[in-house]
């Protein structure tokens, strides 16, 4: 599991290359143009979504679409994170990226990715309660409380990435400095460390792995209740509508945790399929939210026509 380095520890990396995604050198065009679009697409995507919920006074009063602002927001930022520095590695430009540059990219994707994985268990914990307990649902779960569950989300955020990027970077780096992988994160640094990682590698099962499972199977039990709930409805297009609105944020919550969930629970182990994997829930989740949350979501498509026929007050 852990592994010691007998590389002299008078070496001292102060930058670290990053090797990127695995591609032929002859789609190096097309995938630079088809990344490049995605994040225009996903920042623009998330743009839209982000203003119509703060344009739309009959959204940004419900807990529901605050929560979806704020996820439209991380979607923007862990992109930002994220995507440029893939686009990077399909240039002749150079693939390096300073020590502190690595540092600060492994504390804000862990730092964002986490809040995120975060707001996926309120998003569900607020559609348990809108289904399960629609009569309560306005005490249970009001715009105030919203506000500070959010705000504790972000919180539990930036203290598990301060963790994580502190207990990695504490180790020493003397050696090679070729990162296995297309952005920093934990399991492709620590592979280059110069001393024992068993302490690293548990704290990454336990703080990303665990954690992130069980959230999922927290969701899971949200949803489950949930259908418990809705086969009880009796008009069809109660049900209709109610499976319409869960089913979007099952589809994007199943992309996100099981990549994650299938690269930090073996964070010891390397797997030629971990870039591609994690592709999905570093890239392709944060493009699909907008699509999937207002092709299948009647009110935020509503309120997208009346503000773009510049009725949004109606």
């Amino acid at each position: 599991m852990g592994k010691t380095k007998n590389t002299s520890l008078d070496t001292v990396v102060t930058d670290f290359i990053l090797l990127g995604l695995s591609h032929p050198p002859n789609l190096r065009s097309l995938l630079f143009l088809v990344f490049f679009i995605i994040y225009i697409l996903t920042q623009l995507g998330n743009l839209l979504i982000l203003l119509t919920v703060w344009a739309d006074p009959k959204l940004h009063a419900r807990p529901m679409y605050i929560l979806l602002g704020v996820l439209s927001f991380l979607d923007m930022w862990l992109s930002s994170v994220i995507v440029p520095r893939i686009i990077l590695n399909f240039t002749p430009a150079s693939k390096a990226i300073p020590f502190g540059g690595c540092v600060a990219q492994l504390y804000f994707f862990h730092f964002l990715g986490s809040t995120q994985c975060f707001l996926y268990t309120l998003m569900a914990y607020d559609r348990y309660l809108a289904i399960c307990q629609p009569l309560r649902y306005p005490v249970l779960m009001n715009g105030r409380l919203c506000t500070v569950l959010v705000a504790g989300a972000w919180v539990a955020g930036s203290i598990h990435g301060s963790i994580q990027a502190t207990l990695t970077f504490r180790l020493p780096y003397c050696g090679p400095n070729q990162v296995d992988y297309f952005i920093c994160d934990i399991p492709a640094v620590l592979r280059l460390a110069c001393a024992d990682t068993t302490v690293n590698e548990l704290v990454t099962f336990v703080d990303i792995g665990v954690v992130a499972a069980s959230c999922f199977m927290l969701i899971l039990l949200s949803y489950a209740n949930i259908v418990h709930a809705i086969l009880k409805i009796r008009t069809a297009d109660g049900r209709r509508r109610a499976f319409s609105t869960c089913g979007s944020h099952l589809t994007v919550v199943t992309v996100y945790y099981v990549p994650c969930i299938f690269i930090y629970l073996r964070a010891g182990s390397k797997s030629p399929l971990d870039g591609a994997v994690a592709v999905f829930y570093t890239v392709v989740t944060p493009f699909l939210n907008p699509l999937i949350y207002t092709l299948r979501n009647q009110e935020v498509k509503s309120a997208l026509k009346r503000m773009t026929a510049g009725r949004g007050t109606e």
